[in-house]
């Protein structure tokens, strides 16, 4: 790969790596108001299986548009997980600021009001999970904003690397076919 074609490939994982931002801050969204909504919570699952097709439809776009119908498996791989970088940057950079700014204890606060249910509490009990899940909630408590931005960051970067693969090798083509010659 030449140095102008690392540079194209960067470019355009960083602006299909805000695609996916926006498609996993909608989920983040989504998955916090579907605490109380579970038309939303469903709309945040569905959104985060989303992810890999989204990633495969933006990774053809890029092999047929802009590189002529032909991409490696290392250069396909490569641009997925530069791709689930930028978006797990910039994911992780709003979940920061949520829970600096807004969160304000919400979210803990609606975990430990599901898990005082008396349903929950009774299957809590019968397995006996309560000292797990006090220490469980304790460490949630102690855990600041930066905290929740860095796991994430990392998951999502881990999961690039590892969706990457077959998304790159479903998609990579290393001749190109006739009509794209011409």
């Amino acid at each position: 790969m030449t140095p102008a074609e690392y540079v194209q490939l960067k470019a355009f994982a960083r602006v299909d790596g805000a695609s996916l931002a926006l498609l996993w801050i909608a989920s983040f969204v989504c998955y916090v108001i579907g605490i109380t909504s579970p038309t939303c919570a469903l709309a945040a699952m569905l959104l985060m299986v989303v992810t890999p097709f989204f990633a495969g439809r933006r990774l053809r776009k890029f092999r047929d548009e802009d590189r002529d119908g032909v991409i490696s498996l290392m250069r396909g791989w490569a641009f997925v997980i530069l791709m689930f970088f930028y978006a797990a940057i910039l994911l992780a950079l709003a979940q920061y600021v949520y829970f600096a700014y807004i969160d304000q204890g919400y979210l803990l606060a609606s975990f430990s009001e599901m898990l005082a249910s008396p349903e929950n509490k009774t299957v809590i009990e019968q397995y006996g999970l309560q000292q797990t899940i006090d220490e469980s909630m304790q460490s949630l408590a102690e855990m600041r904003p930066i905290d929740y931005a860095l796991n994430v960051l990392t998951v999502n970067i881990t999961l690039g690397i590892v969706l990457g693969l077959p998304i790159a090798a479903l998609t990579r083509k290393e001749t190109r076919t006739i009509e794209n010659r011409k």
